[in-house]
């Protein structure tokens, strides 16, 4: 059986290049992205009651991925590469159909022109990514405090240390005028090492653009150091 679905809003992002996207959603809380309903599901009616809820359960479409095929074992970056493990139990964007699941923190609802905005944080999104449904999270069936998390609960997130060279200070002094918490996200970001392991080894300067920003930095085995965030 094949099926259609409709894309039924687009993802805002600050993200906009694939590399440093945390490798879930929530990792980095000061990230922001607004989901824009398209017509014709920009109804306002569709989202009464959504206001009541903390949190949102997002399914979207992994659309840098759709032609390039999927594999049936992947390597997960948090093990190195040492492991494979079946793609159904990972993850991993390269999937059968390339959908994704994201939890999110709602942050406000607006309607402004005859367009309906949804501004979440937490958001693990590429910019421009589909959004083809959004549920509610249920904390009374949606938390389970005893579940197992297979290969995931072996392993210690290895929280670096972030300093900002004087340039990268007065970046973000600047950048905090339009964007406030840029230098928290920044910090988040960063905190985690977002390299696959073949790079580990290679001393280099690393770049993704977030916002409207050029960010570069440089790593070692236990901290960053911020280079610099230019508007690009």
């Amino acid at each position: 059986m094949q099926f259609t679905f409709d894309t039924i809003g687009i993802v805002h992002s600050c993200y906009k290049d694939k590399f440093a996207i945390p490798r879930q959603a929530r990792l980095v809380t000061a990230s922001t992205a607004t989901i824009e309903l398209i017509p014709p599901y920009n109804d306002i009616e569709m989202t009464r009651g959504l206001e009541d809820f903390s949190h949102l359960w997002l399914s979207f479409i992994f659309h840098r991925h759709i032609d390039k095929g999927w594999n049936t074992t992947v390597k997960p970056p948090r093990l190195d590469g040492k492991q494979r493990f079946g793609v159904l139990a990972t993850r991993a964007s390269f999937r059968p159909n390339p959908i994704g699941l994201s939890l999110v923190e709602l942050e406000s609802i607006e309607q402004h022109d005859g367009k309906l905005f949804l501004h979440v944080m937490g958001a693990d999104l590429l910019d421009q990514t589909p959004i083809v449904d959004i549920k509610p999270y249920v904390p009374y069936t949606d938390s389970i405090p005893d579940a197992k998390g297979g290969f995931t609960d072996k392993i210690k997130e290895q929280q670096l240390s972030v300093f900002f060279t004087q340039e990268a200070e007065f970046d973000c002094e600047s950048a905090q005028q339009k964007y406030p918490h840029i230098r928290q996200f920044v910090e988040q970001l960063l905190s985690l090492d977002h390299r696959a392991y073949y790079y580990k080894k290679i001393d280099k300067t690393y770049s993704t653009r977030v916002y409207d920003y050029d960010l570069k930095w440089m790593i070692n085995d236990s901290s960053v150091t911020v280079v610099s965030l230019k508007k690009y």
